[in-house]
């Protein structure tokens, strides 16, 4: 067993003869109820004393804290307010009750200690700077306690925010009661939500703290009162926050688009500061205290009905210590009207994760592979996916791709998902072919229009073909063999490049250069700048 040191062991007796409690002892010691409790009952127990040994010597008094009320010998007082007492006579036992305690070495550099308390220093800093300034004496610990003593007296009351009805809700998890399964025990977690103004409650007990669960235990609490809260008050749990900032949280996407089908929103609190959401810590605490201390279940379903008809005969039928009213009253007259209404569906069941583009440009999952636009080749992206659908997300959370589920090893490859240069000319289609045809010419266009409806399908070959020549040979020269083509029948690409060669290029027009024209002015026009030009350039002459 571990045992207390000797001054807190003092520190409890002479906080016990002034009359405090155990609980407020403990409570300001920082130890638990029971040490308190035991401590006190062993210095209760009178001492055994062997039998010829002499008596035990009366105990000196204690020091008392600077500050505290001290037990005063009521006879040596009056010995001393009535005079009988001379001056020097006094007993040491009635000096000690009239002065009690010893002076903090601290008192004397008071005002210098509460000014470096309101500046913000630590003890640990006041005590450097008052061995450094003022070469202090004492040590460290004095100025801790005596800078322990003055903070209560700067600090500033909490603020209590209450909201109006269907403002809030706040929501918070702790430890449900066991579940025997198999002859095993289980302890699951506890999900609560609390209305902030009328205090009523939801309380369901969950196996895991996964995204999933989060959301159909708030969908369930919902459904519960049949309205929506305004806002969501949640501590920073990985289930709905993905990255804890108290300016700018990153919400997890499957719980913000959870938010946003019921139309509420969600607030996680400053990381580490539970009483941002007071009300729900409390209220967990109660459902533990009150519902689920000392019993068991046999099922995670018993529990939950257990919780249900307790939530309705005891929890909303209580007059809540701080409203001062019937929580089920006050929900029913007054908060629940004003909750936001129920959608039309529940939020749908999905599954979700992130996946990188594949090089092929696709992502896998499930063993089967689906297309995304080129543009995000390497990318990371996010898949939502259910049943019948999967759906593809870029970081902005905007859909990029809806593809039908897939079994194992199949592609399911969107068309439109084909960059145009990995795209072959009979991907492209007949049609866009023979347009392609139509744009070198008329005889062009006619001659494969014919040609695709003398052969069928195979003539897609051809229409390549006919386009590969456009990029050899001048378009004249391939209209001209075209239409001859046409004429005779020759619906074969051998024929169309034997025509070519045959009809050789078309002349070449000539051009004639003009003596005359209004823009070109004669020769003599130049002569008189030719002797200015020279003179200019020529220094000697001008000089």
């Amino acid at each position: 067993m571990n045992q207390l040191k000797v001054h807190i062991q003092q520190t409890i007796m002479t906080l016990h003869q002034q009359g405090w409690s155990g609980r407020k002892i403990a409570r300001e010691l920082g130890l638990d109820r029971g040490t308190v409790r035991r401590h006190l009952r062993q210095e209760a127990k009178p001492a055994n004393v062997p039998t010829g040994s002499e008596a035990v010597q009366e105990p000196k008094p204690a020091i008392l804290p600077a500050g505290s009320e001290p037990e005063i010998d009521p006879k040596a007082a009056a010995a001393v307010v009535c005079g009988s007492v001379q001056a020097g006579a006094v007993q040491p036992q009635a000096a000690r009750a009239l002065h009690p305690g010893r002076g903090s070495q601290c008192e004397s550099w008071r005002s210098q200690i509460q000014l470096k308390v309101q500046q913000g220093l630590s003890a640990q800093r006041i005590y450097q700077d008052l061995v450094a300034e003022h070469q202090f004496a004492g040590g460290y610990d004095s100025v801790r306690r005596f800078v322990r003593r003055l903070e209560p007296g700067l600090e500033l009351p909490f603020r209590r925010m209450e909201c109006g009805p269907g403002e809030e809700a706040q929501i918070d998890f702790g430890q449900g009661a066991f579940v025997i399964e198999n002859g095993k025990h289980r302890r699951p977690h506890l999900f609560r939500l609390v209305l902030s103004h009328s205090r009523k409650g939801y309380a369901e007990a969950t196996w895991r703290q996964t995204t999933e669960s989060f959301i159909r235990a708030m969908e369930n609490s919902f459904l519960h009162p049949g309205g929506v809260p305004a806002r969501l008050i949640i501590d920073n749990l990985k289930a709905g926050v993905s990255r804890a900032d108290w300016f700018d949280p990153e919400i997890n996407p499957k719980v913000a688009e959870f938010c946003r089908h019921y139309g509420t929103v969600i607030m996680p609190t400053k990381p580490a500061m539970p009483r941002h959401k007071g009300k729900v810590e409390a209220g967990v605490k109660y459902v533990q205290n009150n519902a689920l201390k000392g019993r068991k279940f046999q099922s995670l379903a018993e529990q939950n009905r257990f919780l249900a008809d307790w939530e309705k005969n005891v929890a909303d039928t209580r007059i809540h210590g701080t409203t001062k009213q019937q929580v089920g009253r006050v929900f029913a007259e007054v908060e629940k009207p004003k909750l936001l209404p129920l959608p039309g569906s529940l939020f749908p069941s999905f599954e979700e994760a992130r996946r990188c583009v594949h090089p092929d440009g696709h992502i896998e999952l499930a063993r089967a592979y689906y297309s995304v636009p080129p543009e995000y080749l390497g990318h990371q992206v996010w898949v939502r996916w259910e049943s019948r659908l999967v759906r593809i997300f870029n970081t902005r959370m905007e859909q990029i791709a809806v593809h039908p589920r897939h079994q194992p090893g199949h592609f399911a490859t969107d068309p439109a998902h084909i960059h145009a240069h990995k795209r072959s000319l009979v991907e492209r289609g007949a049609e866009w072919l023979l347009d392609r045809a139509r744009v070198i010419g008329w005889h062009t266009g006619t001659w494969a229009e014919q040609m695709y409806a003398q052969r069928g399908p195979e003539g897609l070959r051809v229409l390549q073909g006919l386009l590969g020549l456009a990029e050899k040979h001048p378009c004249a020269q391939l209209e001209r063999a075209a239409g001859l083509a046409s004429q005779h029948g020759a619906w074969r690409l051998r024929d169309l490049r034997r025509l070519i060669q045959q009809t050789g290029p078309p002349p070449q027009q000539q051009f004639d250069f003009l003596e005359t024209h209004p823009l070109i002015r004669g020769l003599e026009a130049y002569d008189q700048l030719i002797p200015v030009c020279f003179n200019q350039n020529n220094p000697q002459k001008n000089a």
